[in-house]
């Protein structure tokens, strides 16, 4: 396996738990809104650029 297609797995797996973790504070209000904005913004990053690397990798047999 790729290790760069392993990086993007690793990425878009933190950027779902943080958006769930964010998602779940923003409904709970249990943390101040600028961390969980804070969260939010790295996670949907970690996991867009996730994605961009699973998805561009090319395959080698």
């Amino acid at each position: 396996m790729n290790v760069k297609r392993t990086f993007g797995t690793v990425l878009t797996i933190l950027g779902i738990i943080g958006l769930i973790y964010a998602g779940y504070g923003f409904t709970k209000q249990t943390v101040q809104f600028r961390e969980l904005a804070v969260i939010g913004v790295i996670s949907i990053i970690f996991f867009v650029s996730g994605i961009g690397l699973v998805k561009n990798t090319k395959d080698e047999a």
